[in-house]
């Protein structure tokens, strides 16, 4: 699939470890891609940095204040309408518990679970590179 003329959204991801397993989330039914996981995030507004949208976002979605670390890894996918760029960053509760407020469930799932999740395209190569998963 060419990329040329689709437009770009600006995407953030949240890497959050914790007792050796990471936080994904499992988008709406009635959302784009719907029941997919994910890590948690969402767009990027304009005028807004990375770490805003971050912390935006998974105060939106989770009820949890994050707090932003170093930019981990990042992938461009064409979707039939769009371009998603997507920049994960390594991220740490810094307040507050999960709660599904705004994603349709979420988990906290070894490395080694993964496979067990259908993950959106994006997130799907972010997971093999990050986490060194040969994934199918």
């Amino acid at each position: 699939m060419t990329e040329v003329g689709l437009p770009r959204i600006r995407v953030v991801a949240a890497v959050i470890g914790k007792d050796g397993k990471y936080l994904i989330t499992q988008r709406r039914p009635n959302a784009v891609l719907p029941l997919l996981w994910e890590f948690p995030g969402g767009r990027v507004e304009d005028g807004e940095t990375d770490e805003e949208a971050l912390t935006r976002e998974l105060r939106h979605r989770l009820g949890v204040e994050v707090v932003p670390g170093e930019r981990m890894g990042f992938e461009s996918h064409a979707y039939a309408r769009y371009v998603v760029e997507l920049y994960t960053y390594e991220c740490s509760i810094g307040r507050g518990t999960p709660q599904p407020l705004a994603v349709h469930s979420f988990e906290w799932v070894r490395s080694d679970e993964f496979d067990g999740y259908a993950f959106t395209p994006a997130d799907e190569i972010s997971v093999a590179k990050l986490l060194g998963i040969a994934r199918e």
